[in-house]
């Protein structure tokens, strides 16, 4: 299938590893140029090695919840490549802790990657999604979004926000830029490669130990996500192909899901 991605532009944040590193290699492979961010040099430059590097690729650190680095991603990116023609916003990671244990500044610190993750990117690349054709920001958010766990209060508080945003935005920014959201389930990473060093017993492997954390949380199709098919998820309600799409969350998890 043809997704119309050929020339376009696509810039992706917390591009250096996982879902982000998937997200990139995708669009490049349908024929995007693309542009990667993140905090680490060292990370950035082996996402660039294991991408092929190339002209129509460039990565640049970039700290999202500073919006003057952000000013200069997008100033850099027109120099590189002239335009801009979607955002991903994948940076932000999990907050373990409940409602007991979650201090104030974990509050603040939470809420604050989260929400300026997205807010940030979008707004300093709004201008240039306008101008296209085909402009389209995909949020990555979570299925903690509608499915909050007990665990997770702070995070799964902050996703449900992050998706009332998406949301407002999809109608805001009509009909320029369309506005997505996937809520991802869970996806193999490098966090449950630690984890299976740190707490698999001996004998073993890494996909059995997978497996059976697959059952115990009751997911449908009995296996963790690929960062691979969370990014075909990102790709397709970025492009043209979805060009009657907006407001919407794709869920990618598996079917473990408990809302209708």
């Amino acid at each position: 299938m043809d997704l119309g991605l050929a020339g376009r532009v696509a810039v992706v944040t917390g591009g250096s590893s996982g879902i982000g590193l998937a997200t990139a290699r995708r669009f490049l492979d349908d024929g995007a140029s693309v542009v990667i961010c993140g905090r680490d040099r060292e990370r950035l430059d082996s996402a660039v090695a294991k991408l092929g590097g190339g002209d129509n690729l460039h990565a640049e650190a970039c700290d999202v919840l500073d919006p003057e680095a952000v000013q200069r991603l997008a100033e850099n990116t027109v120099s590189r490549f002239g335009k801009v023609d979607i955002l991903v916003n994948n940076a932000g990671q999990a907050r373990l802790s409940t409602f007991a244990s979650t201090l104030d500044t974990d509050w603040d610190a939470e809420l604050k990657l989260k929400f300026f993750s997205v807010i940030h990117p979008t707004r300093t690349f709004l201008p240039l999604l306008q101008a296209s054709d085909a402009g389209a920001v995909v949020v990555v958010n979570s299925l903690l979004a509608r499915q909050p766990e007990p665990h997770m209060v702070c995070t799964s508080a902050a996703r449900a926000g992050v998706q009332n945003l998406v949301k407002s935005l999809s109608v805001e920014l009509a009909p320029k830029v369309r506005v997505n959201s996937i809520l991802i389930g869970t996806v193999n990473s490098g966090q449950w490669e630690r984890r299976y060093r740190e707490r698999a017993a001996p004998g073993v492997t890494y996909q059995e130990w997978l497996a059976g954390l697959a059952r115990e949380k009751h997911i449908p199709l009995e296996r963790f996500g690929e960062p691979e098919e969370t990014a075909a998820a990102i790709v397709f309600l970025a492009s043209p192909a979805a060009g009657f799409i907006t407001g919407a969350a794709l869920e990618v998890a598996g079917g473990v899901s408990r809302f209708a």
